[in-house]
């Protein structure tokens, strides 16, 4: 699963998708080619701006968030609560 962050007034559209998964596989590999890609508006990072994919997966998860306090914006993990897109 890719959860990305799009710029202002793009859509994520199945012609979008085709093409991250084209770039994905040209650049890694196709295993790292993603099921899913979902667009989401904000990615929660930490204060030093590195992403918090472990604090995402607790959440997709269900699980309590380990050291919440180090986010920079934990509000975002909100966002990935309950997605009608992972159901």
């Amino acid at each position: 699963m890719l959860f990305v962050r799009l710029a202002a007034g793009v859509r994520l559209d199945e012609d979008l998708e085709e093409r991250i998964r084209a770039k994905i596989r040209t650049g890694a590999s196709p295993r790292h080619v993603p099921a899913r890609i979902v667009a989401v508006s904000d990615i929660p990072r930490t204060r030093s701006g590195k992403i918090t994919e472990l604090a995402v997966r607790d959440v997709l998860y269900g699980r309590a968030i380990k050291n919440k306090e180090a986010l920079a914006n934990p509000e975002a993990l909100e966002l990935f609560r309950n997605l009608p897109q992972l159901g």
